[in-house]
């Protein structure tokens, strides 16, 4: 019997698939590309992994299953010949703050074990013993001798450190911080927003936080002036506000319902109390956010933000404590290891030997990814998206696996040009070893290296789902239809927009003194016009833009003090925008209409109909979301979910509301024949007619036509929009005035882009410049980078080889003479194509 070849689909309808049949090559690196929105993840995700994962954990026990989260059943006919299925996302989970790139990689856990084993200890008498196979032996030892040696100068027994105890995770925790080196202390200065308000008029901060805002209430009600401002009040009165004792106070109480509550048992908490009270019975990320803002952090002054308890640094391995090693770049670790090993002595070889092997492999996948520039004792939670991923993927390499479907989602993310040959040698590593690959991604490169490419399309949402080619590179780029043969063959048009002739004058001039990498960092950014900033992942752009001059523009907006690395700021403009590729909203109430202001609009419109005066239908009557308006089973979501116990939640229309998500009485009133349901039920093409008599819907409408997201539907769930159009989304409202005053400040924006995707945010761009508007990028992408007015290159590299600008002006002169490796790949890349 002959082994399959490949994955046969057939009949796949996920998202806005059409019904569409399509064979996967096992054992090959498959490509898929396509516009944003046109159903490449719904394929690559929604299909081959949710069906690759959900098989496998169909062949555990049931006992197991229950235990593990398991994807829903794709709606999808047949899957035949699909192997068991791992996925690397698009956007991984962030770390929380206890996560390192050590803990992550688990590079750290190889370095505890070197670190007890190979360690040299100090006795209680302060004598520095030798590493030796005692020390290294003792923890094999039983009972109360484990970890027990004894000092050869003094002959004091004492116990040496075992891995678990440089866990700072466990064992080895820095009791003053819990393992996280830093401590955190409530900032009195933040908990008055305003003392120029009066307390009813929010001058307490902190009694904004839930559950607080009767607190006004209840401090009149204790003799303070609630009504003068917080600033004119006697200092009894200010201490009773900030310290004043927890007390029930009987009272009559007005709820934000209109019902009074007499003799009410009111809890005093003053401002203090409202935050801590807040912060330990608070579980929502975003309550947690909120409650953050009151607190300063600060590092450890124990363990100096090491995370560990002080007495564990002082075994040393090669003269160095497991910190100042953590503190190293990954890619200085290897010549670190051999030094270790060479001046072991020599029975320890081979155990040690061992160890250090283990130590290379774990590292070496994150260096053949380009993350040399990382160190161990780095926090999880501020790194990169494509950091992020890469660390995934170094770990998937690691395991070895044969016989595995990978499904890749933009692999590309964060990385340099110059990295790329580094993954595409990462992802022909995990064909060779028998698995078989999928990945989508835009980057040209990677498209180019497969053995083939799956294009859908042709266009976005209910214009994609249909599969325009499958061949290998080369037949592609034959192909006249194919949307991405012209970046395969050199015949695409790279400008979407006129670049300027010349930098502006005007600039936001800065300078970063001393943060991270950055050292003595003067920057101008010119007004009016599309900056891309550029370099290595880890040269110092995030620390630069986002981490520098967008806090200073926000503290000089608040009369704040700029962060403390901001010197010489000169900075017209006082409002900044930060626009990403984040999903918009977590649940499915969330579409196009309600993110906009046409949903508003649409349910005044609907409230002014003579049946819904007749039967007293207020605009809330109209809204999915409110018990009035919503259908009574699903509740205004239009979907009802079944719990099937052991197997996976299972999802399905609504039987009553049918999916239309309202009750029947509201989908009665009508508007030129239409129910609200129909309206959203339009797409933006064929609502802009129908509302040409409506200013206000009409308005919104043309804008989203203008941003290029005229076919997505009214009624459309924004989660299940694309990064693109996700992105575009969010730039509507800013397009309707004028934005003289404002920055806008995009981090990778073209996440999830088609090449074609890339030249109509650059056209939405130039339409905020047209506004008046000032845009930094922040970005790999070459097609990006020649469409700036200015380019803003750091580097060399990553890390300690970064932090510096090697190269500034107009891209289009800059390639002329390349001055930085970046430069250069630009000027390679534009090589390819004819400028016009």
């Amino acid at each position: 019997m002959e082994l399959p070849t490949q994955i046969e689909i057939k009949g796949a309808r996920v998202h806005n698939l059409k019904n569409i049949d399509v064979n996967i090559p096992l054992h090959k690196f498959v490509a898929i590309s396509g516009l944003s929105g046109s159903g490449k993840s719904s394929l690559a995700m929604g299909i081959l992994y949710e069906e690759g994962s959900r098989r496998y954990l169909d062949a555990l026990s049931t006992y197991m299953r229950r235990r593990i989260k398991q994807g829903a059943q794709a709606d999808v006919t047949s899957v035949k010949h699909i192997p068991s299925a791992l996925a690397l996302r698009q956007r991984p989970s962030i770390p929380n703050e206890r996560a390192t790139v050590g803990t992550t990689t688990e590079t750290f856990n190889v370095l505890r074990l070197i670190f007890s084993r190979l360690g040299s200890p100090v006795c209680p008498n302060g004598h520095r013993v030798a590493p030796s196979l005692d020390i290294a032996e003792a923890m094999s030892k039983s009972g109360e001798e484990m970890g027990q040696i004894t000092c050869p100068t003094c002959g004091v027994k004492f116990y040496v450190p075992s891995a678990e105890d440089f866990a700072f995770n466990s064992d080895g925790a820095c009791q003053e911080c819990g393992g996280t080196g830093k401590v955190r202390q409530l900032d009195d200065s933040k908990l008055i927003a305003d003392p120029n308000l009066s307390i009813e008029d929010g001058a307490v901060a902190s009694w904004s936080l839930p559950g607080r805002n009767f607190m006004p209430s209840v401090a009149q009600h204790a003799g303070v002036r609630i009504d003068i401002p917080y600033k004119d009040l006697t200092d009894k009165e200010k201490d009773f506000v900030l310290n004043g004792p927890e007390k029930k106070y009987k009272m009559d109480f007005l709820s934000g319902t209109g019902r009074v509550f007499h003799d009410f048992n009111a809890l005093y908490e003053n401002a203090h109390q409202a935050v801590l009270r807040s912060a330990k019975s608070s579980k929502s990320e975003r309550a947690q956010k909120r409650i953050a803002e009151f607190f300063t952090y600060s590092t450890c002054p124990v363990c100096h933000g090491t995370r560990l308890r002080p007495e564990l640094l002082k075994q040393l391995v090669n003269g160095k404590n497991i910190y100042q090693v953590e503190q190293m770049q990954l890619g200085d670790l290897p010549a670190w290891s051999k030094e270790v090993l060479a001046k072991l002595p020599e029975d320890m070889h081979k155990m040690a030997s061992s160890l250090i092997n283990e130590f290379l492999n774990n590292l070496q996948p994150l260096l053949d990814l380009g993350l040399d520039y990382l160190t161990m004792e780095r926090a999880g939670n501020t790194l990169s998206t494509g950091e992020l991923q890469r660390i995934q993927l170094a770990r998937t390499l690691r395991t070895e696996t044969t016989g595995v479907l990978y499904v890749l989602d933009e692999p590309s993310i964060g990385l340099h040009p110059a990295n790329v040959d580094g993954l595409i040698k990462v992802l022909r590593k995990l064909v060779d070893q028998g698995n078989s690959l999928v990945v989508v991604d835009h980057n040209v490169d990677i498209i180019k290296a497969a053995d083939e490419i799956i294009e859908i399309g042709p266009g976005s949402g209910e214009q994609g789902g249909q599969i325009l080619d499958q061949d290998s590179p080369e037949e592609i780029k034959k192909d006249k239809q194919s949307l991405i043969a012209p970046y395969l063959n050199g015949k695409a048009h790279l400008m979407a927009r006129k670049v300027s002739d010349q930098v502006n004058s005007d600039q936001i001039s800065f300078e970063v003194e001393d943060y991270f990498n950055l050292k003595d960092v003067q920057a101008g950014i010119p007004l009016n016009q599309l900056t891309s900033v550029t370099g290595f992942s880890g040269a110092g752009k995030t620390s630069l833009i986002l981490d520098s001059l967008v806090p200073a523009i926000k503290a000089q907006d608040k009369s704040e003090p700029l962060p403390k690395q901001i010197k010489n700021f000169d900075c017209p403009i006082n409002n900044v925008v930060s626009v990403d590729a984040s999903p918009i909203g977590k649940s499915t109430r969330s579409t196009v209409a309600t993110y906009t202001s046409i949903m508003d609009n649409l349910r005044k419109l609907f409230a002014k109909q003579s049946l819904a005066k007749e039967k007293h239908y207020t605009p809330s009557y109209f809204s999915y979301n409110n018990k009035e308006g919503a259908c009574p089973t699903c509740g205004g979501t239009g979907i009802v979910t079944l719990d099937i116990q052991f197997l996976p939640d299972m999802q399905q229309t609504c039987p009553t509301c049918h999916g239309d998500r309202y009750n029947l009485g509201i989908q009665k009133i009508k508007w030129h024949d239409m129910s609200i349901v129909d309206v959203l039920n339009l797409d933006v093409n064929e609502a802009i007619p129908v509302f040409k008599r409506v200013p206000k819907i009409e308005r919104d409408l043309q804008l989203l036509k203008e941003v290029g997201l005229d076919y997505l539907h009214l009624g459309e769930s924004t989660p299940t929009l694309s990064g693109g159009e996700a992105q575009r989304l969010k730039l509507v409202t800013h397009l309707s005035h004028k934005q003289d005053d404002t920055l806008f400040v995009f981090d990778e924006p073209t996440i999830g882009l088609h090449p074609l995707d890339v030249k109509v945010l650059v056209e939405v761009m130039q339409k905020l410049l047209d506004q008046g508007a000032t845009i930094i990028t922040i970005t790999h992408d070459l097609n990006l980078v020649v469409n700036a007015d200015y380019m803003l290159d750091l580097g060399p590299r990553g890390g300690e080889n970064g932090g510096r600008i090697v190269a500034q002006g107009q891209p289009l002169e800059l390639i002329k003479d390349p001055q930085s490796l970046t430069v250069e790949y630009l000027t390679n890349y534009l090589k390819q194509f004819n400028l016009d």
